[in-house]
């Protein structure tokens, strides 16, 4: 957990008595405890705040009482009560439950990740919450009730992020009760009794305070009038990021939202505008700088060009247009920091936002459309060429994640060469190409890594055969400091995955997919690895009995294996291994398909 790792070391740090006290206050150069709890309010990063916490049991006591936020990656880590014995003054809390792999559909339904025991506990306790981050959740109705009779009065930010289990009923209740409500997120959540847009009215009502309203990609409804009500309102709103609504139904939202800042959800399904293509009574707000607009196409995309110049942010991936369209567009917006789109866009797309987005800090290229035919225009992949280009003409980037058809070890390398600023680097090779320009990958891997030194989070999903285990080695050598990975298709064998074990030293989340390494080279892999906490494999080769993955059992170490269908045998190289570091013990909840794994005796 960030912060959580914090209860994890810190919690245990120190074992002497007064003698250590004495220390503790000695390492302090005389400082008050006041005076060292302001000092430590302006630590913000969770990992100085770990290290601090482990000087001695008098610093971790300082930490615990000055510690305001904290995310546990993994909700069966740890327990609300220890964590609140450990954080007694938590004013933010972020909490994460289903593996990330269930946003693909890999993880059953049934999984688990309930909030309940989590929301009690919160409610009864943590005194000082104002914010709660949901993420991958089960929350309820009666979970939701539970936590606004305890903490309405004072609630700042709720985040329902991808959960599910809960109804408008339950968002009715918040938007009557929580009337200091800043933020509501409730993106990819599913949602019960979606029909139902009153709450919105609630809201829009009872707050005046709130700034951030997000139910982006769930099936929730919303009239036009209880939106504009909602902005009129709330004239503190700078977020409003919606489901579908008919860009010509909130002509008046736009003139009544003088504060906004981002605006999400328009959709251009209106036959009449296309006929007319009138855009003369389409008008956004001066202050806006992020737009995302669902299935714009080609004969929409000119309303945008009179405030292109101003936009920060830009999300395209929903939006009806070709490769010579994303070039119209980006053209126009040379202060963007911020682009998400398919890889329609092409390597001549990606070569126009390397000469005019110099302020870029975040590119997302998704998957497109694998037929081609569809694309319109043969040049709408994404290769080698199109990496080059942002490698080269974007050197401001932080995030950068793609989808690509090709990739060369010259283009991985321009990206160590010239990307110094990257802190997340993802790429993804696609099985589109029957023939790849180059492979192994292992020279240009080794490269990026070596010049990308700020790197925190990696991942390298490619074919098989295109990262060799001397490749995989490298990988393992030059990530010093990155703490997730996700690693898909790499490897030969079972020495490629030793020799990465070796390395990563401040390696702490590992996922793995398609690699096919046995069990035993999995579990010795999972020892080496001093620093990991958290492994998930897809596909690897198992034994008959399973009997080699107990070599990875220790203390605080939770083994479960994940069925794919609990009806169904499990197909080969679909097996999944979920194994985490825990202080709260061995679930009780598991459903049929999650079968914890005990050592033998």
């Amino acid at each position: 957990m960030d912060g959580g790792e914090g209860e994890v070391g810190g919690g245990e740090g120190g074992s002497g008595g007064g003698g250590e006290r004495q220390l503790g206050r000695a390492l302090s150069f005389g400082i008050p405890d006041t005076a060292l709890g302001l000092v430590l309010g302006y630590v913000e990063d969770p990992w100085d705040r770990d290290a601090i916490s482990l000087v001695c049991r008098h610093w971790c006591r300082m930490d615990a009482l000055s510690r305001k936020h904290v995310t546990v990656a993994m909700a069966y880590s740890t327990t609300p009560e220890r964590l609140f014995r450990r954080f007694p003054c938590l004013e933010s809390l972020k909490l994460k439950a289903k593996p990330r792999a269930a946003m693909f559909n890999l993880i059953p339904d049934d999984w688990g990740g309930s909030a309940s025991p989590w929301i009690r506990q919160l409610s009864a306790t943590f005194h000082f919450l104002k914010a709660l981050h949901l993420r991958r959740m089960k929350a309820s109705d009666d979970d939701i009730a539970v936590l606004v009779r305890a903490k309405a009065h004072m609630l700042v930010t709720l985040k329902l992020d991808r959960c599910s289990g809960f109804s408008t009923s339950a968002l009715s209740l918040v938007a009557r009760s929580c009337k200091k409500l800043q933020t509501l997120f409730l993106e990819e959540s599913i949602i019960d009794e979606i029909d139902n847009d009153e709450w919105i009215r609630e809201l829009a009502t009872n707050n005046s305070v709130l700034e951030t309203l997000n139910f982006f990609l769930t099936d929730l409804k919303a009239s036009p009038e209880y939106l504009t009500l909602l902005v009129r309102n709330c004239q503190r709103l700078k977020t409003l990021v919606i489901n579908e609504c008919l860009m010509s139904d909130l002509t008046s939202l736009f003139r009544s939202a003088q504060t906004l800042q981002e605006f999400g959800g328009g959709t251009f399904d209106d036959p009449a505008l296309v006929d007319s293509r009138n855009f003369e009574n389409y008008y956004f707000p001066p202050s806006l700088q992020r737009l995302t607009l669902l299935y714009m196409g080609p004969n929409e995309m000119q309303m945008l060009y009179p405030y292109a110049a101003r936009l920060k942010k830009l999300d395209l991936k929903f939006a009806f247009l070709n490769t010579e369209d994303h070039c119209q567009i980006v053209q126009r917006c040379p202060n963007l920091e911020v682009l998400e789109v398919r890889d329609v866009i092409g390597d001549r797309g990606l070569a126009v936002v390397a000469q005019t987005c110099k302020k870029l800090q975040r590119l997302r290229v998704e998957r497109g459309d694998d037929d081609h035919g569809n694309l319109e225009d043969e040049q709408g992949v994404v290769s080698q060429v199109g990496v080059m280009a942002i490698a080269q003409g974007c050197p401001e980037l932080t995030y950068w994640a793609t989808h690509v058809s090709d990739i060369t070890n010259a283009a991985l390398e321009a990206i160590g060469t010239f990307c110094k600023n990257l802190n997340d680097f993802r790429l993804v090779l696609l099985d589109r190409e029957a023939h790849l320009t180059e492979f192994p990958l292992d020279n240009g891997v080794r490269n990026l890594l070596r010049g990308c030194t700020k790197l925190r989070r990696f991942a390298f999903y490619v074919r098989p055969g295109v990262l060799s285990d001397d490749g995989l080695s490298y990988i393992g050598e030059f990530s010093k400091s990155i703490r997730y990975m996700l690693l898909g298709n790499v490897g030969q064998s079972d020495r490629g995955l030793l020799q990465f074990s070796q390395g990563c030293p401040s390696l702490q989340k590992l996922e793995l997919r398609g690699c096919y390494f046995t069990e035993r080279a999995l579990a010795i892999a999972a020892l080496q690895l001093k620093s990991l906490r958290y492994l998930w494999v897809q596909g690897y080769r198992a034994s008959p009995t399973g009997a080699d993955l107990m070599t990875m059992i220790r203390p605080f170490w939770n083994i479960e294996f994940i069925a794919p269908n609990k009806d169904e045998p499990c197909p080969e190289g679909k097996q999944q291994i979920l194994a985490y570091y825990s202080l709260a013990g061995r679930r009780t909840d598991c459903p049929p398909s999650v079968i914890p794994l005990y050592p033998a005796f």
